[in-house]
């Protein structure tokens, strides 16, 4: 339950690479860069309620671990797949439904931070949240 709470973004790390990897384009790579993104994470067992605020949308996702579900990115694209946890990492493995690639997303606590990773086509990116 580590990940309980509010997070919000307070630095991004090769997150525009990433998202130039992805597909979007210029003018949605800036805003994203700049989203101000809160995530309030609420587990109970293996269920999760994570609710995703930015500038451009807001979002509720339920989800339960080993389960597959729908996704769709704040750039349109969407996504089928699941989170498991492996030690104290949750992992997402989603595919993208326009192409059939990997996305893989990882979120972590380290040293007080929420460290999100996210890894397309050889490209790795992570966005790191502080409580808030």
């Amino acid at each position: 339950m580590a990940f309980n709470g509010t997070w919000k973004v307070d630095r991004n790390d090769n997150y525009e690479k990433f998202m130039e990897e992805m597909g979007i384009n210029m003018v949605k790579r800036k805003l994203a860069s700049h989203d101000n993104l809160k995530i309030t994470v609420e587990q109970t067992g293996d269920k999760f309620h994570l609710k995703e605020v930015s500038t451009f949308r807001t979002v509720e996702i339920n989800f339960t671990l080993g389960v597959n579900f729908e996704y769709s990115m704040a750039d349109g694209t969407e996504l089928t797949g699941s989170w498991v946890m492996e030690g104290d990492t949750l992992k997402g493995t989603f595919t993208r439904k326009d192409n059939g690639k990997l996305l893989i997303t990882t979120r972590k606590i380290i040293a007080e931070e929420l460290v999100q990773t996210y890894t397309y086509e050889g490209i790795e990116a992570k966005r790191i949240f502080k409580r808030g």
